[in-house]
């Protein structure tokens, strides 16, 4: 099954991988950075918008350059408020040939209100750079849920979680 993921980020391709391989054999998976065309940090319906917008635009390249593909996925992260207290959610969205759309959401994690203006303002990294005072290269490795949870959850395991929820609704023609 060949596969375009919307970005070049080793650890959201490799969390999608792990996400497909527990459904199909022989994923050949590749990525190709394309715009979100939302803010640089998404807030609320902006998360959505900026997935979807990452497979319309991977979509319209792929076609542009002559690269076929079975599916198309993108994952887009933000700060939301939609249950009333501010969060961090990543959402996947993935679409197939016959323009099919599924999406799903990680587990999404809490941000203290005195932070939320600064996330928004900046982006998360930058805001987590700072607080814990680590560097860009080990924190992005896992992202800053691995230094929130102590190492027990990464990136890699919140993007496959939101591409395992995306899945659910293709791979059940039931449900549909």
């Amino acid at each position: 099954m060949k596969v375009l993921i919307a970005t070049k980020n080793q650890g959201k391709i490799e969390g999608a991988k792990r996400a497909l391989l527990n459904y199909f054999d022989d994923i050949e998976i590749q990525g190709i950075p394309v715009e979100s065309n939302v803010s640089e940090q998404p807030v609320n319906d902006e998360i959505y918008t900026g997935a979807k917008n990452r497979v319309k635009n991977l979509k319209e390249y792929a076609q542009e350059n002559n690269i076929k593909a079975d599916l198309y996925l993108s994952i887009e992260s933000g700060i939301n408020n939609s249950l009333g207290r501010w969060l961090i959610t990543n959402i996947a969205v993935i679409e197939d040939n016959k323009n099919f759309e599924s999406y799903g959401t990680s587990p999404s994690f809490p941000v203290p209100e005195r932070l939320v203006q600064d996330v928004i303002n900046t982006d998360l990294s930058q805001v987590m750079n700072k607080i814990f005072e680590e560097d860009e290269e080990r924190h992005n490795k896992g992202g800053g849920i691995q230094l929130l949870t102590h190492d027990k959850i990464s990136r890699i395991d919140l993007t496959e979680m939101a591409f395992i929820m995306a899945l659910t609704e293709y791979i059940n023609d039931n449900w549909r």
